[in-house]
């Protein structure tokens, strides 16, 4: 059974109340709350949903934002990006392209190379230390 296949129930099994807020209900954390936030950890930050690799930490910066923020995803086909017109302002949402799992949003007001800000919360990271 793949992951985007579990019911909700499953879901709420394998994710705290937290996570699958996040997750699986596009919630967000609070800001400057997330574990990952501060983190200078060399390692990969793969989706807490499913395992699949995400982000690099060489990619991640600190952009004051309070969430965990990357300037590029681990490669292209790790990520989906999704118009989210559920507020004023039009965003892109960012999801796991295996699971389906709501990470947070991209902006593009990041550093170069990319000029993106990948805004992800923590609950939906797990980092595996290199």
């Amino acid at each position: 059974m793949t992951q985007e296949k579990l019911s909700e129930a499953q879901w709420r099994e394998k994710l705290s109340p937290e996570e699958f807020n996040i997750c699986r209900c596009s919630a967000t954390e609070a800001p400057f709350t997330g574990k990952y936030v501060d983190c200078k950890t060399a390692g990969v930050y793969h989706c807490k949903c499913c395992a699949a690799a995400l982000f690099n930490s060489d990619t991640k910066y600190d952009s004051g934002s309070g969430w965990p923020s990357f300037w590029q995803p681990i490669n292209e086909s790790a990520i989906k990006e999704i118009s989210d017109l559920s507020l004023a302002m039009p965003r892109v949402e960012v999801t796991c392209a295996n699971c389906a799992a709501h990470l947070g949003h991209v902006f593009t007001d990041g550093p170069q190379p990319t000029g993106l800000r990948y805004c992800i919360n923590s609950a939906a990271l797990e980092l595996h230390a290199l």
